[in-house]
């Protein structure tokens, strides 16, 4: 049985604390740089103290990581409801440009832009966002062997995942080098028509 109930008052405001918290925090990082940004400076600037910030933050880089929490999950959803018998690269080519879209589609893509400069450029923040990717990349890779019929760790859907995401990666460090210039929709869609006749020929 699902829970419809509506927010809370107090979790309508904590909500808005949040992202009040990270929009302020993400403007002054991709404004100042990563190490020149502290988060006395994040909360001064929001008008709230370390111990709210730290309620919602454990430190400034999870401010950034937490903004891509929920695409591994939208990800998996869209690789679970592709067709079938479609092919293995088209379904990850769907399920990768879910990234995409929240990143170029974004209501503030500009600040978004910014936000993927910002991880690409800073060392810290990459390895972070790498980690999460691996752990994307391990869910569908599950999903992807579920789907041809093959074991969790066999290689196939490993190296397929992994092949995507570095697509994926790719796709978007190209369209922050570019100040968003390029389309990552079609970088993400030259990378894997590259992809495609590999993972096809190691299919069968």
């Amino acid at each position: 049985m699902t829970n419809d109930r509506p927010p809370s008052l107090a979790e309508r405001k904590r909500r808005l604390v949040s992202e009040e918290l990270r929009e302020t925090a993400l403007q002054l990082l991709a404004a100042r740089g990563y190490d020149e940004t502290t988060v006395d400076d994040i909360v001064a600037a929001a008008g709230m103290s370390r111990r709210t910030f730290h309620r919602y933050y454990a430190s400034k880089e999870d401010v950034v990581i937490q903004l891509l929490a929920d695409l591994g999950d939208e990800m998996r959803t869209e690789l679970e409801s592709r067709p079938p018998a479609e092919p293995p690269a088209e379904s990850l080519r769907h399920a990768v440009t879910v990234a995409i879209n929240f990143c170029a589609g974004h209501h503030d893509a500009a600040k978004t832009l910014a936000v993927v400069r910002l991880i690409h450029r800073t060392p810290v923040l990459h390895a972070r966002s790498l980690e999460r990717q691996a752990r994307w990349q391990a869910e569908l890779a599950q999903v992807l062997a579920q789907r041809l019929g093959q074991e969790p760790d066999a290689l196939y859907p490993q190296m397929a995942t992994r092949m995507a995401f570095a697509a994926l990666d790719a796709a978007l460090e190209r369209w922050a080098t570019t100040d968003g210039e390029a389309d990552p929709l079609e970088l993400t869609g030259r990378a894997f028509a590259m992809l495609a006749p590999a993972l096809s020929a190691a299919q069968g």
